[in-house]
């Protein structure tokens, strides 16, 4: 009964009201509504209300597949792009270096554990994966384990989904919390951008508060759906046809920002609540994936790689927040950044939104689609320097 979709979406709807409340009403609005979702929605799927995310739950994948993007799709129809080109190249240098940072990490880590004795023979294979994952999401992970048949091995195969689950998790609360630790203790640290509200919480309620009408409401999901539908289908048939794979969120993305310039299409009302909605649901779905039990369960190979993937995101943290200081560039850009290598562009524009940084919002779902694009050569240049020794 309780794996059933409808009751699922019911709590994942409720952890956004729990989440929202707390916010504004208690102590704990300096934490922020992305961060508050994760963690109640992880209590609960730990604490066996719903399914954690290592069962297979079919709400959790169409969520994946069909919410995060509308949610994209939405948001953007609120981009300013001067902002855009303000905050593109900065944004993308310091996603070079994190994606730099990810490969050292998955270099020094396997050596640092010793995988070829603690992993066995596809300790190169979880290193080239965890860089795909780190540079540009999950569809990196699973191209690498395809390419090198992880998936004939259980217990490894899944440790690494256990371990990477519960460190993409860790790696959004890292990144909500570092922006606003040093704004309290360091505020020159911070950009003109984000300096009107140094000192000052933000709940964000003037701003996701909206008064709308049916038809904005119907409109914005006639287009929304009708852009993801297109994107994938004209991208599957460009690549039927030419050989030329599109990332399809590059195609939805450039819809997003035409539609955007149109006056008709910015006088729709909705935008923002349904954006912010559909990612607080996504954002939920990440929180049900830290799954702790499945991570105990596989023992000491657990440690194992829980430590492998410790060494790879603080090696990408320092690379990516050092070179931001070395730069002296923005704190924000490097959090958005370097969320964007761990979590993927739907985290990183939850990320930018959290910290009040709206200018980032397209920024960090481009360098997320780059990500997509870099992350499985990486990850196959990692693990063939550790197959070969070369």
């Amino acid at each position: 009964m309780f794996d059933d979709p409808l009751f699922i979406l019911a709590i994942l709807s409720l952890n956004v009201v729990v989440a929202e409340v707390l916010v504004r009403r208690t102590v704990l609005r300096h934490f922020g509504t992305a961060l508050l979702v994760i963690l109640v929605t992880a209590l609960v799927a730990n604490l066996g209300v719903i399914p954690t995310g290592s069962r297979g739950v079919p709400l959790y994948d169409g969520v994946f597949s069909y919410l995060a993007p509308l949610a994209i799709f939405w948001l953007l129809l609120q981009v300013n792009l001067r902002q855009v080109l303000r905050a593109g190249l900065p944004m993308i240098v310091l996603f070079l270096m994190g994606s730099l940072g990810t490969m050292l990490g998955a270099l020094l880590g396997m050596a640092a554990v010793d995988g070829s004795q603690t992993i066995g023979p596809m300790h190169h294979a979880v290193a080239g994966m965890f860089t795909g994952t780190y540079t540009g999401g999950s569809a990196n992970f699973n191209a690498i384990a395809l390419q090198y048949e992880v998936g004939t091995d259980g217990p490894i195969y899944l440790g690494c989904m256990a371990v990477d689950n519960i460190f993409t998790t860790i790696w959004m609360v890292t990144t909500i919390v570092i922006p606003r630790a040093i704004a309290r203790f360091r505020p020159g640290a911070r950009s003109a951008e984000a300096t009107a509200s140094t000192g000052e919480v933000i709940t964000g309620e003037e701003d996701d508060t909206e008064t709308v009408h049916p038809i904005d409401i119907g409109l914005l999901v006639f287009l929304g759906t009708l852009a993801v539908w297109g994107s994938k289908a004209f991208t599957d048939w460009l690549a039927e046809r030419t050989g030329v794979e599109l990332p399809w969120v590059i195609l939805l993305t450039t819809s997003a920002l035409v539609l955007a310039q149109l006056p008709a299409v910015r006088r729709l009302r909705g935008t923002r609540l349904l954006g912010m909605f559909a990612v607080y649901i996504f954002l939920a779905v990440i929180g049900a994936y830290c799954d702790v039990a499945e991570f105990l369960r596989i023992g000491s190979l657990g440690v194992t790689l829980f430590v492998f993937a410790a060494i790879v995101v603080t090696t990408h943290g320092v690379v990516i927040f050092g070179s931001a200081a070395l730069f002296r560039l923005p704190i924000e850009v490097a959090a958005v950044a370097s969320q964007a290598n761990i979590g993927g562009g739907t985290s990183a524009l939850a990320l930018a939104r959290s910290l009040g940084r709206r200018d980032l919002v397209l920024p960090a779902i481009l360098v997320g689609s780059l990500g997509t694009g870099l992350g499985t050569y990486l990850g196959w240049a990692v693990a063939e320097r550790l197959a070969t020794g070369m």
